[in-house]
């Protein structure tokens, strides 16, 4: 995954001649050398005219473009809402209904917890262990965070069947560490999250003294939780991630949950093993099933019903949930119009219902075969460099190659579009819509469990601003909300492109060999098809990276964590070498002709350097250091061409900070 963007393919691509455009000089910051500081140097221009707007955590091109398609969506959304011709039951009366339930619940001052009044009932009459674990159930399936997550899941072993998994949940604050860590900073936020329940719990109608003391226990309670969970960097392992049991062990891991009536109170499919992501944390959580005090785990569930649906409750509810999680996490200073946040919940209920129409208003067959056409251009490129890679055996390259060629390719939208026909929506309840929402969402992954793998399945909606490489299914998807300029531009030359979108593509194909990646097989199963040593020459490899990356400041104190971040910036610099041997196969490679001053090897990285312009606020930036695998842009960008003696020869760099010296330079692929 990469938090990208791009857009309808023209022939461009594939060799045809095109028009000069596609970059805007007025974008570089030239007091600001390119051999000092790229990433100022191809985007300072453009940042310095582009201030981080008040109502956003960070600013740009990603964030421009999904502006862009936001406002495609809402000429979609209030044309659905205005048709009182279509028929009750479609798809485009459920888009407009619910549109316009949450644009009405945003004009109400203060719904107070009338919305869940019988769901609050419910956990008020949880009495005994038994009776918390069916509530821990139930608040499941309307979509509430619980100590422990259930869900579907590819076998890791046998990806080709769908299985139960069970994984660490129930945290309130973004992190383990936010509960563990002792410095002054972090130490501050639990403050303010203190506050913030206190907050939450005084508008559910509790007194003061009362709400103080239920937010301290409700951080004692995550608090709890969190010191068992795994570390991000432990989560990266996915062999350490693997443990399929049967039934049984899992009532002798956890033996304070009836796991057989658990399973069929969240209606899933009767199963015989599932696998535990996390085994010690399960056994952390079933301990606090059995020894926490019920008052606590009410509380604590209370709090995260509240949660889960404060912005269905009105004014006063969203307010306060921005205030903690949109200002204090990421510095936000304002909320998005209700419109904006409306459009987004309407993508996440009914996404391929709001993808459908999106995909017919900006996406054309035409377009999704020149994608089509580019990443098999692409596939071809890291063919070659697999077939030709001096540190890597035979026997491991056969295996690479074979794997890179069963490649799935999903291109701009569904082969296969979700059925919201049991979706049944209210046209002004939009509590209840949330609520049918997530329980449609549960349903929907609890029929997958104990069927094969769907090849149809998507996992981000089409309008969506990103791409992503999937593992278990050894596949790279593009949905046609990244298709867009600055990412790809019809009318802009090779260079540009190249440098843009076929950076894109080859990122999401070099994941299919990063660290996480390379343990997958050609149909996606967790095996081991590397030798010995060409393992322990990939992992020297990516040792010079996570080195790199942990040299980074984000902001002063706080380090790229190296370990967390290997993958993306693995895939960062894999794709721009991929994509830059993809583009010296083109016509304009081979020319001298320059385009706004600048030769063809400048422009793919000027074309790479821009759709990364970005600023982010402090805050924000301490949040992604924590919990994000992809690296600050500024480091996408300086990091990866500092690797690069392409970059050094297009730009005559002879030495300094984008120029790792030999001994030092990270290559992989």
């Amino acid at each position: 995954m990469i938090r990208f963007a791009a857009a309808a393919f023209a022939a461009t691509l594939l060799g045809a001649s095109a028009a000069p455009s596609g970059f805007d000089p007025a974008n570089l910051d030239r007091t600001c050398p390119a051999c000092t500081n790229f990433f100022q140097y191809a985007t300072g221009g453009w940042r310095k005219a582009n201030p981080i707007p008040a109502a956003y955590p960070t600013w740009g091109q990603f964030d421009a473009l999904q502006e862009r398609n936001r406002g495609v969506l809402h000429a979609l959304l209030d044309a659905d809402a205005a048709d009182t011709s279509a028929a009750a039951d479609s798809e485009a009366r459920k888009l407009g209904a619910f549109y316009a339930s949450c644009l009405q619940s945003n004009t109400v001052a203060d719904a107070g917890t009338a919305p869940l009044a019988s769901e609050l009932d419910v956990l008020a009459a949880v009495h005994d262990r038994p009776s918390l674990v069916a509530e821990i159930a139930r608040l499941q399936r309307l979509g509430v965070t619980m100590p422990f997550a259930y869900g579907s899941a590819p076998d890791a072993k046998n990806a080709a069947s769908i299985i139960a998994e069970v994984d660490q949940s129930g945290l309130g604050l973004p992190d383990r560490d936010y509960y563990t860590k002792t410095d002054a900073a972090t130490a501050a936020i639990r403050t303010k999250y203190v506050a913030h329940l206190s907050a939450v719990f005084r508008l559910a109608g509790d007194d003061a003294r009362r709400a103080a003391a239920e937010a301290q226990r409700v951080l004692a309670f995550e608090t709890r939780l969190a010191r068992a969970q795994y570390t991000r960097v432990q989560l990266r392992d996915p062999v350490a991630l693997y443990h399929k049991i049967t039934l049984a062990q899992l009532r002798a891991l956890a033996p304070h949950v009836d796991w057989r009536g658990y399973v069929t109170a969240v209606d899933s499919p009767a199963i015989a093993s599932l696998n535990v992501s996390e085994p010690s944390y399960l056994r952390a959580a079933d301990a606090a099933i059995a020894t926490a005090p019920l008052a606590d785990w009410k509380i604590y569930a209370r709090a995260q019903l509240f949660n889960a649906y404060a912005n269905t409750l009105g004014k006063a509810w969203v307010t306060e949930n921005f205030t903690f999680y949109g200002t204090t996490l990421q510095g936000t200073k304002e909320q998005l119009p209700a419109w904006k946040r409306c459009v987004s919940a309407v993508d996440g209920a009914l996404g391929d219902a709001l993808g459908k129409q999106y995909v017919a208003k900006t996406f054309t067959p035409a377009d999704r075969a020149r994608a089509l056409a580019l990443v098999n251009n692409l596939q071809s490129v890291l063919h070659d460099d697999l077939a030709t890679l001096p540190w890597m055996s035979a026997k491991t390259r056969a295996y690479a190659i074979a794997k890179l060629a069963a490649y799935g390719k999903k291109i701009g939208y569904p082969s296969r579009w979700h059925d919201y026909s049991a979706f049944v929506v209210s046209p002004s309840d939009y509590t209840q819509n949330a609520e049918n929402a997530a329980r449609f969402a549960w349903n929907l992954d609890m029929h997958k469990i104990g069927k094969p793998r769907d090849p149809t399945q998507w996992d981000m909606t089409p309008p969506t601003v990103n791409a992503y490489y999937d593992p278990e299914r050894n596949e790279i998807v593009f949905p046609a909300g990244i298709l867009q300029p600055p990412f790809f531009n019809p009318a802009a030359d090779d260079a540009i492109n190249y440098g843009a979108i076929g950076m894109v593509i080859g990122h999401e194909m070099t994941h299919g060999f990063d660290d996480q990646g390379r343990q997958f097989d050609a149909r996606g199963n967790l095996v081991d098809w590397w030798t010995k040593a060409d393992a322990a020459n990939f992992k020297r490899r990516a040792t010079c990276i996570v080195n790199e990356f942990d040299g980074f400041s984000v902001v002063p104190g706080v380090h790229e964590n190296g370990h967390l971040v290997q993958g993306e910036a693995i895939a960062d610099l894999g794709g721009l070498t991929i994509a830059y041997r993809a583009f010296e196969r083109t016509a304009e490679a081979h020319s001298a002709q320059t385009i706004d001053g600048f030769t063809p090897a400048q422009r793919f990285f000027l074309g790479f350097g821009q759709v990364w312009a970005e600023t982010d606020r402090p805050e924000v930036s301490r949040l992604y250091a924590a919990t994000d695998p992809h690296p600050a842009p500024e480091f996408r960008v300086n990091g990866t061409v500092a690797n690069m003696p392409a970059f050094a020869a297009a730009f005559a760099c002879k030495r300094g900070p984008m120029v790792r010296p030999a001994a030092t330079r990270c290559a992989i692929w």
